[in-house]
Order: structure tokens, then C-alpha cells, then sequence
């Protein structure tokens, strides 16, 4: 990855960052000559994510990391500061989403949805904290959802975590502030992912042309689009943004 920006390397770590928003977000990243720790439940996309930054001139290591295991996620934060140092960018892009009418929803079903989505995100951000509050410097992107703030008929599990994820995100905002850490969250909404195309397949979603519809651009956006985002809020010009939701929807409606 060419390393053609000129500024200071920082460590960044990113989750769910073997495919879709992660991935496009690790390359944006490593655009700007920062070191990337690519962790996903897919081990293996995470490997591959690695290799394929390190084949472009970047720094990277791909780890094995599933958000809700606390343990093996510390251990995995413990990898990254004896590779790289400690974390100093954090965008937490895993995620689970799942459709089912709210009454059919089961409790397990709804505890997963939560664990993922909303606790898996206090995981990552509590282990990486310490190394920026340690720095006095600090940039957290939480990755949440447009369904979040206008709710979902079908998603009111996957809606009410995402929604706890702006919410946390707006909370950690106002903690650490006085120690030089942003942290905003981007809801993405007619991105084309492999998510997406995943509840296509299944049924849960109309096709790109409909969806594409519905919003005022006209088109879907691309992983690329939020990473863009995001590596814009990891970066020094961002300095005077926290707390925020920015929307990234092709003005889509809310």
C-alpha cells in the first residue's frame, strides 16, 4: 500500500476487518501510513486482509478475534502493542445483523444481537482506552446503523443495539474528551456489502435497484465510501469532532 501522505504512523486496529466496511476501512488506514491490526471472528480473511496491505508496502497482522470473548480479545490487544505498540485508532466494525418479526424474536437470539453488537463495541473500546488516555491521544470510529435512529420493523433487536452503540459512543465522548480522544459514530445505510448481499440471498432485503430507489443520490453506496469516513475522523484534522453521528446515506431519509 503506497505510503504516499506524509504522516505520523499510528497503530490502528480494526474490527470486523477481513471483508466489507473493515476491510475497505484497513486499506484507507494503511493509505495513510498507519500500522493495521485487522482482527475478525475469520481468522483466515484476516490473514488475508494482512498480507494483501503488507504486499502494498503497508504494516499489518491479522488476528483471530471474536469481539464478545473478552479474554482472547485482550490477548489479542497484548499481540498488537508487542508487534506495533499500543492502540492509539480504533474502529469497531464487527457487527451481526439478523431480521425476524419482534415477537418471534427469542431471548437467545436478542442476548446475541446485543453481545455482538453492543457489548462486543464496549470490549474493544474498554481494551483500547488505557493506551490512549496513557497517550493523551486517541481516535475511536464506532461503526452503527441508519436502523438505529429510524428503527426497523423487522431489526428492532439488531435496531436497540446499534442504537445502544450511538449512545455509547456519545457517552465515551464526553469521558475522555479531557484526554485528547474523539469518539464518533458513522451509521452507514445503502451500502453494498457482503452482509447485505448475504440478506439479499436470504430474502431480507430487495434487490440494489429498489434499494438504490430510495435514496436521493440514486445509487448504493460502497464499503469505500464509509472507510473514507472513518479514516477522516481517525485523522489529526479531526481533532475538533467527538461525540458526533455522521451519516454516510447518499441522503437518505431518516
Amino acid at each position: 500500500m503506497p505510503q504516499t501522505h506524509g504522516r505520523r504512523s499510528r497503530v490502528a486496529v480494526v474490527t470486523g476487518g477481513a471483508s466489507g466496511i473493515g476491510e475497505a476501512t484497513c486499506r484507507h488506514l494503511a493509505e495513510r501510513n498507519h500500522r493495521i491490526a485487522v482482527l475478525d471472528l475469520d481468522g483466515d480473511g484476516a490473514s488475508r486482509v494482512a498480507e494483501e496491505l503488507r504486499a502494498h508496502g503497508g504494516e499489518a497482522l491479522g488476528l483471530t478475534a471474536d469481539v464478545t470473548d473478552r479474554p482472547a480479545l485482550d490477548a489479542a490487544f497484548a499481540e498488537i502493542r508487542a508487534t506495533f505498540g499500543p492502540a492509539e485508532i480504533l474502529v469497531t466494525s464487527a457487527g451481526l445483523v439478523a431480521f425476524d418479526p419482534f415477537e418471534n424474536i427469542t431471548p437467545e437470539r436478542w442476548s446475541r444481537l446485543i453481545d455482538v453488537n453492543l457489548t462486543g463495541t464496549f470490549h474493544c473500546c474498554q481494551a483500547a482506552v488505557p493506551d490512549m488516555v496513557a497517550a493523551r491521544w486517541g481516535r475511536i470510529v464506532t461503526i452503527s446503523s441508519s436502523s438505529a435512529q429510524r428503527g426497523s420493523p423487522t431489526m428492532a433487536h439488531y435496531a436497540a443495539a446499534k442504537g445502544g452503540v450511538i449512545v455509547l459512543t456519545k457517552s465515551l465522548a464526553r469521558a475522555y474528551a479531557p484526554h485528547g480522544i474523539t469518539v464518533n459514530s458513522i451509521p452507514p445505510s445503502g451500502i453494498e456489502t457482503p452482509m447485505q448481499h448475504r440478506s439479499q440471498a436470504e430474502g431480507d432485503l430487495p434487490a440494489n435497484e429498489v434499494m438504490a430507489g430510495t435514496i436521493p443520490l440514486g445509487h448504493l453506496g460502497t464499503p469505500d465510501d464509509i472507510a473514507a469516513a472513518a479514516a477522516f475522523l481517525t485523522s489529526d484534522e479531526a481533532g475538533f469532532i467527538t461525540g458526533q453521528v455522521l451519516g454516510v446515506n447518499g441522503g437518505a431519509v431518516l
